[in-house]
């Protein structure tokens, strides 16, 4: 049978999958460029409505003031999950002068964060040394391996149409919990209170949609510590200063080369 043949509905399907749940629009894109058929299907409203829904969730029910969901999805801000954003921080600092008092030295620092986001409202943060070539490719799925990898929640908030912030909250996952054995062993020499620590993230959206640089401008940082004997929160927020460059998106084939699961 030729794929003509099918069914609408089969065809629509398939397509769902091509987009994935990693809303990879530009594979859509590939595919509406075969033939005049897989053009309309490819324009079909219902993608389009399901991928907005898929971003901005209650907030999208209107489409005004856009023309189609294809429209509002491609101009309206938001945050991608076809790549990763990389912010690059470097810096001079001053080293400890010799025994003779003749030179002193001086450190270049250079260190990468990076903001993996996901369709479902889930964001891992990673601040590394690494160069991206060797922390972009484990950053595929949720479950990063790395000894500085935070996870949690994003939730965006437009103010007007072009005004649009992206607010995350991220903490590092708990260990395991020890056996028996080893908390009667060990829960006398560690009294220390448990305490939980969660960084309040704050970013403005200045450009999205079609446009080739999508950044994330740092507007609030902050880290929040709870005892959780007494309940007590301490508030802790850093300056934002030139050590707090912006993300920028890099797109990333690896990451929609393969779907599990469709749209």
């Amino acid at each position: 049978m030729h794929i003509s043949e099918l069914p609408r509905e089969i065809l629509m399907y398939i397509f769902r999958w091509v987009v994935s749940s990693e809303l990879d629009m530009r594979a859509l894109q590939q595919l509406s460029l075969v033939c005049r058929g897989f053009y309309i299907c490819a324009r079909d409203p219902e993608i389009w409505h399901s991928a907005c829904s898929r971003v901005w969730g209650r907030n999208c029910t209107k489409i005004a003031p856009f023309k189609s969901w294809r429209e509002m999805f491609l101009q309206r801000p938001r945050v991608r999950f076809d790549g990763v954003y990389i912010s690059k921080t470097s810096y001079i600092r001053q080293g400890e002068a010799s025994l003779d008092g003749f030179y002193r030295a001086w450190h270049h620092i250079e260190y990468y964060r990076y903001l993996r986001f996901f369709s479902d409202g889930h964001v891992v943060m990673v601040t590394s040394p690494d160069d991206p070539l060797s922390v972009v490719p484990r950053l595929r799925t949720k479950s990063v391996r790395m000894e500085s990898v935070l996870h949690g929640h994003y939730r965006l908030s437009q103010e007007t149409d072009n005004q649009t912030k992206v607010f995350a909250v991220v903490c590092k996952k708990k260990e395991e919990k020890a056996t028996e054995f080893q908390k009667n062993r060990f829960c006398r020499r560690n009294q220390s209170p448990e305490v939980e620590h969660n960084f309040h993230v704050g970013l403005h959206l200045s450009s999205g949609g079609r446009q080739s640089l999508s950044k994330l401008s740092w507007i609030h940082h902050s880290c929040h510590i709870t005892y959780k004997l007494s309940g007590e929160t301490i508030i802790t927020a850093f300056d934002l200063d030139s050590m707090y460059q912006p993300f920028i998106f890099a797109p990333v084939k690896s990451y929609t080369a393969f779907s599990i699961q469709p749209l």
